[in-house]
């Protein structure tokens, strides 16, 4: 199960688990027929909105019907792309931090607190946060943003502190400035931002969403099973955690 799917990094990753085999249920609040066809029948998905919790347990009953199980879930959907504008900390508005904070963080929370009954019965389950690098770096410019993601490494933390028992990982993927479609519609803004981190890697170059699926393919796998609690930077070498 992969939340904000619809296109971008998520339809990445959805597209990657699909060629591994796996039966993947996209939810975005952009319509995902797009990807969802792409991928074909072992694919299926619905506009849901993270932070209803009502929308996504109906979702999440929707996937149980049509697949009977949900072994992983990959707590994607962010505000970011919306977010062009870089300003300092004081400059952004109260009600754009509240949102930023609501999708990104209470998202995961909503999510992650839905599947739980159906891992707990099967005792086993994958749960991959999407934090970013930006948490190590203090990047300037996107407060909010940064805020949320170091959250979301935190509250994975105590996930797995509390669902290791239940055979449940939880584990986070740090990405690194990433040519996403939404933030290549910046224009000048996403080149602004690139080129310094792409000085600041090891590897210098642009950072692909297909650079980040063979990390979540692995935390969904049975290979990373006795791995819980961690945070894998994926960004060229620019943040060494």
């Amino acid at each position: 199960m992969i939340t904000g799917g619809a296109r971008g990094i998520g339809a990445s990753y959805a597209r990657a688990v699909a060629a591994e085999g796996g039966n993947v249920a996209v939810c975005d609040v952009l319509e995902p027929d797009e990807v969802v066809a792409a991928i074909g029948g072992n694919a299926w998905g619905s506009i849901c909105d993270v932070v209803d919790p009502a929308a996504v347990a109906g979702f999440i009953q929707q996937v149980l019907d049509r697949f009977g199980r949900i072994d992983g879930l990959v707590n994607n959907a962010a505000l970011f792309a919306t977010l062009a504008e870089s300003k300092p900390f004081e400059q952004i508005d109260s009600d754009e931090f509240d949102r930023v904070m609501q999708v990104n963080v209470r998202g995961v929370f909503e999510l992650t607190r839905a599947v739980l009954p159906a891992m707990r019965t099967q005792g086993y389950g994958k749960v991959v946060n999407i934090s970013s690098g930006t948490v190590f770096k203090g990047v300037p410019g996107k407060a909010h943003y940064v805020a949320s993601k170091g959250a979301v490494i935190a509250l994975s933390r105590v996930m797995a502190r509390e669902l290791g028992r239940d055979g449940i990982r939880v584990n986070c993927v740090a990405p690194g400035f990433t040519l996403s479609d939404g933030v290549l519609e910046w224009g000048d803004e996403a080149q602004a931002m690139n080129v310094p981190n792409i000085a600041s890697r090891c590897l210098p170059r642009d950072q692909q969403p297909e650079d980040l699926d063979g990390v979540v393919v692995f935390l969904l796998s049975a290979e990373s099973d006795f791995m819980t609690g961690q945070t894998l930077v994926v960004d060229g070498g620019s943040v060494m955690h």
